[in-house]
């Protein structure tokens, strides 16, 4: 019974597959000669303003050359400028597997996540009065990023609270220190008046 049912099993998992080959990417399976070349058609479909047939063709080409980063990079940089920070990320991790040092990959991943994190900071404090351990462990987050980045603000477009001044209080100046005052001189003693 076991081994006719794993057979069915089998068979149904094969002619699934056989089924389906070819429609997965909407018709668009397509065998490249190079890399370079499958690039080439994807930018002239994203300068054509068909940014989904592009992204279509570099995802055929990271199928196609499973060990070239170069079309991971170029779908991480199509969902960064679409503001999907998700598959940015995904796509950066994809080519940082295949090119760990590789500063365009990790320059998405890191500016993806502060966009995410701040999102989701933003909708936490708008929808909870944030404060407590969430808040410092923030605090101390952004404190280190700012360290490593060097920069002054994280996100430029956020908004920063206005700290009002204490009223700045005048303080009446003490008089002048006065001369203390001397005694008279003796004519007796000629450096009285030195003293």
């Amino acid at each position: 019974m076991f081994k006719r049912l794993m057979s069915c099993v089998v068979c149904v998992a094969i002619l699934s597959a056989c089924a389906s080959g070819g429609s997965g990417s909407g018709g668009m399976a397509k065998t490249f000669a190079s890399v370079d070349g499958a690039l080439a058609e994807a930018d002239a479909a994203a300068m054509a303003g068909q940014s989904e047939k592009a992204y279509t063709l570099l995802k055929g080409a990271s199928s196609a050359f499973p060990t070239d980063k170069k079309p991971w990079l170029r779908m991480a940089q199509m969902r960064f400028d679409a503001n999907d920070y998700g598959e940015a990320i995904i796509n950066a991790l994809e080519a940082l597997e295949r090119d760990p040092d590789d500063t365009l990959a990790n320059s998405i991943v890191a500016v993806s996540g502060l966009r995410v994190s701040s999102k989701a900071l933003a909708d936490l404090t708008r929808k909870n009065n944030l404060s407590g351990g969430v808040r410092s462990e923030a605090q101390d987050l952004a404190k280190l990023l700012r360290s490593s980045l060097g920069e002054d603000v994280l996100v430029p477009h956020a908004r920063q609270p206005v700290r009002k001044e204490a009223p700045k209080r005048t303080i009446a100046a003490p008089p002048p220190p006065q001369a203390p005052a001397r005694p008279a001189a003796s004519s007796t003693d000629p450096f009285g008046a030195l003293k």
